[in-house]
Parts: structure tokens; sequence; C-alpha cells
């Protein structure tokens, strides 16, 4: 092994330079501790600025109860981390750093700015004057026999490190050319630590389309429409793809679809293409059609669909008789075949086991070393969901760290 460097440090080391890292340094530099971020990539935060590349969503106003229900199996133990930075608290932190907030008519919460990196410069400005470090392109390797954390710097060396503590915060598996790529399983399977595997979460599905529906139509919305699905009702828009269906709507349910499709390798959904509107009244105004009007200009017309909804109808034969066609309308049934690769999902399911955690989020394992954000095993839908969780979980293990190290202190003393 080419050794660059053995560091012996009383820094608290922070390996993963995402919003559960960075909150993490935060907390740690505010209580007076000496930081080190190691990052994969050339600048911190690259993932975080692609989730705010349509607006960044920060948290969500719902009430909390609601807000925590969207954690899912999860929920029991992220309840009090996120109780302990909760929304307002999110929204407070961006306040601090000059970052004004708004919410949206679906509650969903914004800075002002829409952007992501007005927020993170004034926070790498933050963490820079409160002496946080930061060592970039310091690929991590996983830890040697002895413990020392050991990275792979830009000129191929490596750096072994060994601190007064650790927050490990890689994130998940879902676009890892932004930093984070699921290899940390490999360490940490290492060190006998429980993995649930990494799933695409917040993912988009495959279809067999039966005709030109995704050549021509590819990138095209169905607006204003319903999924139903495993007993739950989701109403929004999702996009037309070659090979099937993707956004918000199908995110929502994408938990519940995925599953389906593990256990019985298919699953139907069913859309709405109207929900305004009743199956009769959309009967009443097909049969007041023309009768020589082309199906296609009676399903414009009369239900006012689009052209996008119209082929999503044509993938079924399509009863003449207009209360059958009005329910094919209002139930259109998709059956989706598989799931598109975790390397484009905007996030992912699976990592660390709550069992291989204590209460601090400390590995069981691995005294002194602590897990956060995305690499934990969880998942929630978009709408200011996964950042609040992330957000959350890194304060949760810097106070995990901080506890830690008072108690060893106290040990010693």
């Amino acid at each position: 092994m080419n050794v660059a460097n053995t560091e012996n440090t009383d820094s608290i080391i922070v390996i993963g330079g995402g919003p559960a890292g960075l909150m993490a340094a935060d907390v740690l530099s505010a209580a007076g501790h000496p930081v080190v971020i190691y990052d994969r990539m050339p600048s911190p935060g690259r993932k975080f600025l692609m989730a705010g590349r349509g607006g960044l969503n920060i948290t969500h106003s719902e009430p909390l109860d609601t807000f925590l229900g969207r954690y899912r199996k999860a929920a029991p133990w992220l309840a009090p981390v996120i109780e302990k930075f909760s929304p307002a608290a999110m929204r407070d932190f961006c306040h601090l750093l000059g970052q004004e907030t708004f919410t949206g008519s679906s509650g969903r919460v914004f800075p002002k700015s829409f952007k992501t990196s007005p927020l993170l410069r004034a926070w790498l400005r933050r963490l820079a004057a409160a002496n946080v470090s930061t060592r970039l392109r310091h690929t991590f390797l996983g830890w040697d026999k002895g413990g020392a954390a050991l990275f792979r710097d830009a000129q191929g060396k490596t750096a072994t490190v060994r601190a007064a503590a650790t927050i490990i915060a890689l994130g998940g598996a879902s676009w890892p050319k932004l930093g984070s790529d699921g290899s940390w399983t490999t360490a940490l399977a290492d060190k006998n630590i429980a993995l649930a595997p990494l799933r695409p979460a917040n993912c988009g599905f495959l279809t067999g389309w039966d005709n030109d529906i995704g050549a021509r139509y590819a990138g095209e919305p169905l607006k204003s429409i319903a999924l139903d699905f495993a007993g739950h009702h989701y109403p929004g828009e999702c996009i037309i793809t070659e090979t099937g269906l993707e956004g918000g709507v199908i995110y929502a349910a994408s938990a519940d679809i995925r599953d389906t499709i593990e256990a019985n390798d298919t699953a139907t959904v069913h859309i709405d293409l109207k929900p305004g509107v009743t199956a009769e009244k959309l009967a009443e105004r097909l049969a007041a059609s023309p009768r020589k009007q082309s199906l296609s200009n009676t399903l414009r017309k009369g239900p006012r669909l689009r052209a996008p909804s119209i082929a999503l109808l044509r993938q079924h034969e399509l009863p003449a008789d207009p209360l059958s066609l009005a329910k094919l309308i209002k139930h259109c049934p998709v059956t989706f075949t598989g799931i598109r690769p975790i390397e484009r999902a905007i996030s992912s399911a699976g990592g660390i086991a709550l069992d291989s955690l204590n209460e601090h989020l400390m590995l069981k394992a691995m005294p002194g070393v602590f897990a956060a954000g995305e690499m934990l095993d969880w998942e929630a839908p978009t709408g200011g969901y996964l950042l609040q969780a992330c957000f959350a979980t890194g304060a949760a293990a810097a106070r995990g760290a901080l506890h830690w190290l008072d108690q060893n202190k106290r040990r010693l003393a």
C-alpha cells in the first residue's frame, strides 16, 4: 500500500460532504470541536446542488404527526430524531444563513432564492469561519485493523487517519457520479455491520408500451391526474418516458410499487385521467359528441384529454359504450414490469440496519463511529422529507459523538 501519511488527530472527522455531513460538522464546530470534512468530490454538496436543480424543496410545512408518517416503517425511530431538528428548526437554520424561506401552495418549503447554491455558499462560509477544514478528492476506503480511517487522495496515495471520533455520511447509491455510489457497503460488511440491500427509491418504472407512445411522447407530462395503488390515492402528475413512467405521483407510490414488483414481478396501477369529473359526467360528454367525429377528437373535445393521455388510453381496446369508456378514463390500468436502475433514482432505500446502531446513531461494532443521512435504512417521498431527515440525522449523529466524547472524558478523568 502506497501510504501518503499517517495522522493522529484530536479532530472529529466527517466523511461525506452532503447535507448530513455538513450538518454534523456544523453542530460539532458550534460545540467548539475541531472538525475535518473528507469528501471524494472536488467540492462539497454536489448532490445537494442537484436536488435543487428544479427548486430547492428544503422541508414541508404540514403538521408534524403527518410529516413523520411519511417515513413509513422508519417513522418510530426517526420521530425523536426529527423532533429534535424539526421542519421549523430547518427553516430557522436557513434564516440563520441569510436565506429566507417561503411556503408554496402545496405546503412545500423553499428558499426565497429557490436555489441551492446561495444557501450552500453561505453554509460553507459559516463552517470555514468556525475553523472546519475540508479535504477534497479523498475517497474513503474503509478502516485498517486498528480502526483508523483509510483514504485515497487525488495522487492515488493512501492516507491513514486516527481521529477523536468519526461521522460517516456517505449517502446512498443514487446518482453515483455526484459522489455517493454505495461502495461503503463493502467496508461496513467487512466489519460485520448488518446492512439492508440498497434499492432504488423515488424512481421510475418500466412498462411494455404496446404502441409508439414511448418514442412519440417521451418527456411529455400527464397533467392533473391521480394514481391509485395499494389503497392509496395520489393526485398530481407524472412524465412519460421511452420505457415507462416517472415523476410526481409515481415517486409518491414508488415504495409500494417497487416492493410489489420485487415480490410478484409486475405491479398494476390505475390512473384517473380526469379526477375532477365523475364517470357519469364524462359519459354524457362522450355521448354528446358528433357521430362522424373521430375517436381522438371525441376524447380531445369531450373529456378534454391531451394527446399523451389519449395515447395512454390507446394502450387498451377502447370500448364504444360511452359509460364504459368513461370508466376507463377514470381507472386506466398501467402494468409495470420493471424498476429503473438505482443510478437514475432520486434516492435509495436500505443501508445500515437499525439494529447495528445504538440510540445515538453510533455503530455498535465500532465505538466512536456514528452514521447519518441516506446511508441509514430509511426512505421517504420527495417533498422536503428526504432533506429534512438527512439534516436531522446529521445533527443527531453529531450530538451522539459529543455525548460519547464527554462520557470517555469522564471515564479517563
